[in-house]
């Protein structure tokens, strides 16, 4: 389950930052849980990003929260 279109790498890490469509979130918070450095659960119930510009050793945490989120609601967009 989740959505692997797109998976970051060094090479155009650069080019993109983490996005939550917040139209598609249902709050399951997985992302949350996987990579807290990057995404939020708010009270509202949806999952934000906290940190657009993660370090490189977040990648494989990012990856994850991609492959793992239930709604396909993240992904890496242009900046």
């Amino acid at each position: 389950m989740g959505n692997n279109s797109y998976k970051i790498t060094k090479g155009d890490y650069y080019m993109k930052k983490p996005y939550v469509n917040h139209d598609e979130c249902i709050g399951d918070g997985i992302c949350a849980e996987l990579c807290p450095e990057v995404f939020e659960l708010r009270d509202d119930g949806l999952a934000y990003v906290i940190n657009e510009n993660p370090d490189e050793s977040l990648y494989d945490k990012i990856n994850e929260a991609i492959e793992e989120c239930p709604a396909l609601a993240i992904s890496m967009e242009e900046e």
